[in-house]
């Protein structure tokens, strides 16, 4: 019982995208079959390609008008403003580098459903053509086989039966025979024409699908780095990197908008060929094939009987003819010509290899092998391919939306660090809990603060109009801070200990208590003459 015949059924997105308007440059309606010859339907997908470049325009200028009015607004916002505008412009930043990694997920398996579906394509064209080109090869031995081969072993038996008549007609009836398996052999399609044109489909195929995935690969790259870019200049506060990100941001964008454009118009025209390829096929074969042949291999019906059924049927016969005469000649000729015994065995292994060079060439023709390339073929790139397709329009969607929410965060992550830095500017340096002031004083260390032993006196005037010394502390005992007072010339005040070497001015003691902070120094001497020379 034969098995059942695979039939080909377009997918339901080929008839989606099969209905989508075909429109020309000057918006009228171009039909929508398959046909790339036609200027009109050429100018249908360009329109499709227009339309996102048209998407793109609309895209930049709203972007535009965002900055611009985000930039022109006032500032007069709290400080519960500024951190829920930072926390937007991070979360805003979170979002638009989720949906860009998305975005390069499904392109990744878009961009490798494509590259399968269209190397399916080019395998199915090679078996196809191997078969092609075994049938040529096929026709062309059997054929030099009968008009060369035979011809020179039947031209010297006629030398060697020349006395005998009945021997001599014998070998004109092989001939009448070998020139008809010639006339059928002539009557078989030539498919050397074909299989030069779907030598070069294949190459040119390959040539653009290879820099296809490539430039697609690259285009993911860039992507991810436009991410890492946008990630490290909010991390980091960096400006340069914000402006870097701004400006790979624009570029991201277009390349996203033209990689749709391209999806599209490529998506729709394959969607063009695949609701009826049979059509297409059959249109572009008319004049090089017969229409019987070709829609054999196409539909394969077991109903429909094998266009090339009578040329091998006579083949058959012919060749079967011609073995039982040069069986006959070897049974009763060979043993009175002993001679002829070689050409009438290269008679007979020359038929024995055409009848196998016969069965060959009738399982080639059989249309159920390349009928299976067919619906490869068409399974490759109407089933694979088109996915692919959609899923790379779905990425170049999610990356344009993700560079546009990337680029409406630039301007806010601007401002905020403008702000950021206008309110440090504001916090008086010397405040230790200011980041720029810290960051000075790392790149700036004090340098080794001396000792001041300056006395305060009252006749060097009021206390409060000079300026104190850098508040260093000092446990220096009473007669340090004495000798000072003295050296300078001051009147020494007596005030309490614990105010010496603290910023404040000289204290003054009572008696009593300098006879006891004397005693104490006796018990402590210390000498300053070398280290503070008058």
């Amino acid at each position: 019982m034969p098995a059942a015949r695979v039939e080909y059924v377009a997918p339901w997105w080929v008839a989606w995208l099969h209905s989508v308007p075909h429109l020309g440059l000057r918006l009228q309606p171009v039909d929508s079959t398959f046909n790339p010859r036609d200027e009109s339907y050429r100018e249908s997908l360009l329109f499709l390609g227009l339309v996102a470049a048209i998407c793109l325009g609309l895209n930049l200028v709203v972007l535009t008008a965002y900055m611009v009015c985000v930039c022109c607004c006032r500032q007069g916002e709290a400080v519960q403003t500024k951190q829920r505008n930072s926390c937007c412009v991070t979360w805003t930043a979170v979002v638009a580098g989720l949906v860009c990694c998305a975005a390069v997920g499904v392109g990744f398996y878009g961009n490798s459903e494509t590259n399968d579906g269209v190397y399916q394509l080019i395998y199915s064209l090679d078996n196809a053509n191997h078969t092609f080109s075994g049938i040529d090869e096929l026709v062309s031995g059997t054929t030099q086989k009968m008009k060369v081969d035979l011809e020179q072993h039947l031209a010297r038996l006629s030398e060697i039966f020349a006395a005998r008549g009945d021997y001599i007609q014998t070998l004109k009836f092989v001939q009448q025979m070998a020139g008809n398996v010639i006339v059928q052999l002539s009557g078989l399609p030539v498919w050397r024409e074909v299989t030069t044109e779907l030598t070069e489909l294949a190459d040119q195929t390959g040539y653009v699908e290879y820099y296809r995935w490539l430039s697609y690969l690259l285009l993911f790259i860039l992507d991810l780095v436009i991410c890492l870019v946008a990630c490290l200049g909010l991390a980091r506060r960096s400006r340069c990197l914000l402006v870097s990100m701004l400006c790979c941001g624009v570029l991201g964008l277009f390349l996203s908008w033209t990689s749709l454009a391209a999806d599209s118009a490529a998506a729709v025209g394959t969607s063009d060929f695949c609701s009826a390829p049979d059509t297409f096929i059959l249109n572009i074969t008319e004049g090089q094939i017969r229409t019987e042949v070709t829609r054999y291999y196409l539909y394969c019906s077991q109903s429909r009987s094998s266009p090339f059924q009578q040329a091998l049927t006579v083949f058959q016969r012919s060749l079967t003819t011609m073995q039982i005469q040069v069986a006959g000649l070897l049974q009763f000729a060979m043993p009175l010509f002993p001679t002829a015994e070689k050409d009438l065995l290269g008679i007979q292994l020359l038929l024995n290899s055409s009848e196998s060079s016969l069965h060959q060439l009738t399982a080639m023709l059989d249309c159920r092998g390349l009928h299976k390339d067919y619906l490869d073929a068409l399974a490759g790139i109407c089933y694979d391919g088109i996915e692919g397709l959609l899923y790379l329009g779905l990425f170049s969607l999610l990356a344009a939306l993700a560079f546009s929410t990337m680029i409406c965060a630039g301007p806010r992550a601007w401002k905020h660090f403008t702000t950021r830095d206008r309110d440090y500017d504001d916090i008086d340096s010397d405040d230790p809990f200011n980041p720029q002031a810290r960051r000075i004083a790392a790149h700036n260390p004090p340098r080794g603060q001396l000792r001041s032993f300056c006395s305060y006196s009252s006749g060097l005037g009021s206390q409060t109009s000079l300026q104190p010394p850098a508040q260093t502390i000092s446990n220096a005992p009473v007669s340090e801070y004495m000798n000072q007072a003295m050296l300078f010339g001051g009147n020494p005040r007596y005030e309490n200990v614990p105010l010496i070497g603290r910023g404040s001015p000289p204290p003054t003691y009572s008696p009593s208590m300098r006879a006891t902070y004397l005693s104490v120094a006796d018990e402590h001497p210390r000498h300053y003459g070398n280290e503070f020379p008058a």
